[in-house]
């Protein structure tokens, strides 16, 4: 039965592959599109981090002066009532999304965000274009160019974040773009996953296994 399996979604762990490779010889593997948006959006938000603890650090320099000398420090706040630490931690979510799925605060947010981090905006062009690139309905050959000028504007770049993250994709690179031949993700099996995880976390732990596997199929079945 395992050998008439013809495709397998994974992550890119080593381990994975390889029980995979053993269990399903025959099976075309797949790197989910999800891990590998993920670590695009881990890469941006790094660089969004570093901007924050250096926000924080040079208000808390301006509040240990305006204390030594007595003085009501002066503390930068734009136009949308955010300080400049507060922009940086507030900016968080909007960096997930697309820009079409902005609210208006966040399109207010991201215009004062990248008017002072050019280095955020293009980091997040990057992410948004990776995502583009699997949004749409293209054949594994038009991928292949279409990742190929993303690796170029990743080393024009020069963040060391994404050049991590596009070393990582050469080395899953032709599992990634097995994406392209029919499209398969494992987000429905993630998306189950999160909900046993969270079930699990609702009753502070799990006593009786078989009790738990119960009624989560009487849950979710």
């Amino acid at each position: 039965m395992r050998i008439r399996v013809k495709e397998i979604t994974l992550d890119m762990a080593g381990s994975m592959k390889l029980i995979t490779k053993k269990c399903f010889p025959n099976a075309v593997q797949v790197v989910d599109r999800f891990h590998v948006q993920k670590l695009a959006t881990e890469a941006l938000q790094d660089i969004r981090i570093r901007h924050r603890w250096e926000a924080i650090e040079k208000e808390n320099t301006l509040l240990a002066e305006a204390k030594e000398r007595k003085l009501k420090p002066e503390i930068e706040i734009f136009e949308n009532g955010d300080t400049r630490k507060q922009l940086l931690a507030r900016s968080r979510y909007l960096l997930y999304k697309t820009r079409e799925k902005w609210t208006s605060s966040q399109k207010q947010r991201a215009e004062i965000l990248f008017s002072q981090y050019p280095d955020i905006e293009k980091a997040y062009n990057l992410s948004d274009g990776l995502r583009k690139i699997y949004n749409q309905n293209i054949q594994k050959s038009v991928a292949m160019l279409k990742l190929a000028r993303w690796f170029k504007e990743v080393e024009e770049s020069g963040f060391k974040s994404f050049s991590v993250l596009m070393k990582t994709i050469m080395n899953h690179y032709s599992d990634i773009l097995n994406y392209f031949d029919q499209r398969s993700t494992n987000a429905s099996a993630e998306s189950f996953n999160a909900k046993i995880k969270n079930f699990r976390l609702q009753l502070r732990g799990v006593r009786d296994k078989s009790f738990f596997l119960f009624r989560l199929s009487k849950l979710f079945a």
